[in-house]
């Protein structure tokens, strides 16, 4: 009656396992809309870049609403009832993207595809967490193989809106997906996981309260340099929402029963700090934005071109998904591997405070872009489990949405709004200092334009440089704290000769091994969700 795995017992392992990764490939990139081709989808649809900007941080707030319930949802039907069902919800979604010109209806969709996506994935981390044994090299793994999909599917969004149209990948994703519900109806078991548990438990009012507070968020993040932040009176509206629906969802937890959210956990010391270091990789990966104004304003490139930088993160980021397997599996500390993952990030700061120049070639991306992808990678890997480490299974799953939220949309999502204005405000103080030196002894009225798209590139230079300078500084304070971080080891240890003399430091130590080989054997494997 029950079967905890995927598939029928007449598949051979070695065919499950392509069917995991396969479905792997095809369901984690998977978004309502994708950074490759937003140029397109503005072009496309004749809205503004913010709507999609919108859509894009709603696919992470969908994915956060439903990992608390992803357990009961899992117990609640069969697997192969579920997996068919919510694969046919996919194409149909992707589908509805590529026939619509409405910007609104990206955003629906877009909240829409993340909550069905996190139900498909959670299927997928149990059987791979078993396979492989330990949950640090599971996270080496998963992330690397995730990260570079991502890269891919980036790339390819921009590359097949080239060739064809933008329609045509929702259309591709679509096929993908009906594809591979009717592989998954013939080979996967029709049984349930464990005992089946009722859906009437699940506070939906809580969900909506959690969709409400983060899509009020992701709206002030988005809209806010186009309606100038507080000046505009829907900004402060959406700001009064957000922080009323949080309210309201704070309280509602406190009374009820069973509450869809827990908040014991943000009092754990490595929660704190890791939340903590959150923040600083969103400051890192804020930088998109930066990059993203440089390569097209000032280099010109292309929507391709500029997707294909995505591309060079890649080698970066299998490095660091072999650096983690390997540290995982030798049990070494946290710290140096987070230190070297802050420290790559910087150094992709460091040159491209210095080499942001007219004269910036192909070339120079690459050394940056690998140190952005072996950091990006390492982080997502190292922080992600220290922030979630020792924590009991009930207490993750009850929490993990707003972690997740946290790191993905809150973290990055501030930055890049914040980076986004003061690129801006730069830009025009640097123009204000450079209109110094125009007068009609150096720039005649006859080349007057040319030198104004000069002066105007040389803006945008200074300003990305000034922001690369705060960021850095910044990020040597964020290495410092690293360095001098504990990371739950005892700041002082003292040698009992006694208790080594007598064996018993050698008892405790197996003691110890033991019962965290236990724990990791029943940790629920929610944490990598992307």
């Amino acid at each position: 009656m029950y079967n905890k795995g995927l598939y029928s017992e007449w598949v051979p392992k070695p065919v499950q396992l392509l069917l995991i990764v396969l479905l792997l490939a095809v369901v984690m990139p998977i978004g309502g809309v994708y950074t490759g081709n937003i140029s397109y989808l503005t072009g496309g649809t004749g809205a503004m870049t913010e709507y999609f900007m919108w859509a894009n941080y709603a696919t992470t707030i969908g994915m956060g609403a439903c990992m608390p319930i992803v357990l009961r949802m899992k117990m609640r039907f069969k697997v192969r009832d579920k997996m068919v069902a919510l694969l046919v919800i996919l194409a149909f979604l992707n589908f509805v993207n590529a026939t619509t010109l409405q910007p609104m209806v990206f955003v629906f969709t877009s909240l829409l595809i993340g909550f069905m996506k996190m139900m498909i994935t959670i299927e997928l981390f149990l059987p791979l967490m078993m396979m492989i044994g330990n949950r640090g090299m599971f996270y080496g793994l998963f992330y690397t193989f995730v990260l570079v999909m991502n890269q891919v599917a980036t790339y390819y969004a921009a590359e097949v809106a080239v060739s064809y149209n933008w329609q045509q990948f929702y259309i591709l994703t679509s096929v993908l997906c009906l594809i591979l519900a009717l592989i998954h109806w013939i080979f996967m078991h029709n049984k349930y996981f464990a005992l089946k548990v009722p859906l009437h438990y699940i506070d939906w009012l809580s969900i909506l309260l959690f969709i409400s507070t983060f899509m009020f968020s992701a709206y002030v993040l988005s809209f806010g340099k186009q309606q100038d932040w507080l000046n505009s009176q829907n900004i402060i509206n959406a700001s009064i929402a957000a922080f009323t629906s949080f309210a309201l969802l704070t309280i509602r937890q406190l009374t009820l029963k069973r509450p869809y959210l827990s908040f014991k956990i943000f009092a754990k010391n490595n929660v704190q700090h890791g939340l903590f270091m959150l923040i600083w990789l969103g400051m890192f990966l804020g930088t998109a934005s930066i990059q993203n104004t440089f390569a097209v304003g000032v280099l010109g490139y292309d929507s391709v071109t500029n997707a294909r930088l995505s591309m060079l993160m890649i080698p970066g980021i299998i490095l660091a998904g072999g650096i983690a397997v390997f540290w995982f599996k030798k049990e070494k500390p946290l710290k140096m591997f987070i230190f070297s993952g802050f420290a790559a990030m910087m150094g992709y700061a460091i040159i491209m405070y210095f080499s942001m120049v007219l004269e910036f070639n192909y070339e120079n991306w690459y050394l940056p872009m690998f140190l952005k992808g072996y950091g990006m990678c390492a982080l997502f890997i190292s922080v992600w489990f220290y922030t979630l480490d020792k924590l009991e299974m009930d207490d993750m799953l009850a929490a993990i949405g707003l972690v997740l939220v946290w790191r993905t949309f809150l973290a990055v999502g501030l930055f890049s709004a914040v980076f986004s204005w003061f690129q801006y405000h730069f830009q025009v103080i640097a123009i204000g200092d450079l209109a110094v030196y125009m007068d009609g002894m150096t720039i005649t009225p006859q080349n007057v334009a040319s030198n104004m798209k000069a002066i105007q590139l040389n803006a945008i230079i200074v300003a990305g440089k000034k922001l690369f300078g705060y960021i850095i500084l910044a990020g040597l304070g964020v290495l410092v704290y690293v360095l001098t971080h504990h990371f739950g080891r005892d700041r002082f240890q003292y040698l009992r000769f006694i208790r080594v003399l007598g064996g018993k430091s050698v008892i405790a130590r197996r003691r110890l091994r033991e019962r965290k080989k236990l724990l990791e054997e029943i940790k629920d494997a929610a944490g990598p969700a992307v």
